[in-house]
């Protein structure tokens, strides 16, 4: 909703754990503390608009103004599933950055004041440029990474949009919290194509590093299988032999025995 200053709006803030929602994101979220529930039940009763921001610290159950990022997403409630007991789950849609200029209530829910973060404008040739090769780190790390879909990679080179570009590939990759913050703050799509490329680098040298220490383990676990293996084997030859050589000591000594008794030659 609309605040009395033009430049802004007004939202009811979701404050969020361990997850940061980009623009252009769908993203299904359990929301089971009272404060954020009411924030919900608010969005609902309107325009179904809310702001979407992180806190600082994910431990901290009832978060006061200092404890959220200042800059979030505004996101759309696209569906809103309440059960009888426990959470409610929500699935929502990140449309746009917002910077939080102040908060115009605290109490039974946190309603901000925000303003909408513009993209910068940066050189096209720069852009294309980091666009392309963004696409193609993104395209090493899906190969180490089974868990999405190769299909994606088509989605993501039919992108023609530098900043949407960013913001659906950071969906997809694992990084830790501040970096991803990091780059939902950064206005210049230029930028964060670049950052994103780096930060992409470093997890595939990471898993690259993964894979190698696996490969190693398992052959030195098929090594000793094999080891273990052959020394049951051969422990099971040196029985059958030690049992062969016992036979015929005990064969020895009964001819011994029959030759120092006089026997008849039929009984020999």
């Amino acid at each position: 909703m609309k605040d009395d200053d033009t430049r802004g709006y007004r939202l009811p803030l979701l404050p969020l754990r361990d997850i940061i929602v980009f623009p252009h994101m769908v993203v299904p979220l359990f929301v089971g503390r009272p404060k954020s529930m009411q924030a919900l039940e608010e969005a609902m009763a309107g325009d179904k608009q809310l702001l979407l921001a992180a806190q600082r610290r994910a431990k901290t159950d009832d978060p006061n103004a200092e404890d959220i990022f200042s800059i979030g997403t505004v996101g759309h409630i696209i569906q809103l599933l309440r059960f009888p007991k426990g959470p409610v789950k929500v699935l929502v849609e990140g449309r746009a950055r917002a910077n939080i200029r102040g908060f115009h209530q605290i109490d039974p829910f946190f309603i901000c004041d925000v303003d909408d973060v513009e993209e910068t404008e940066d050189d096209q040739a720069l852009v294309r440029a980091l666009m392309a090769s963004t696409q193609d780190v993104f395209e090493d790390y899906v190969k180490l990474n089974t868990r999405i879909p190769p299909e994606m990679l088509v989605s993501v080179r039919t992108i023609e949009e530098p900043g949407r570009l960013s913001d659906t590939i950071v969906a997809h990759v694992a990084l830790k919290l501040k970096d991803k913050q990091e780059l939902l703050e950064t206005p210049s799509p230029a930028k964060r194509l670049e950052r994103l490329s780096e930060l992409m680098q470093g997890e595939i040298e990471i898993r690259q590093v993964e894979k190698k220490l696996r490969t190693r383990v398992k052959k030195q676990m098929e090594k000793q299988q094999k080891e273990y293996y052959l020394n049951e084997q051969m422990q099971a030859i040196q029985k059958e032999l030690g049992d062969r050589d016992e036979f015929k000591n005990e064969l020895g000594e009964l001819e011994a025995k029959i030759k120092s008794k006089k026997m008849s030659k039929e009984a020999k």
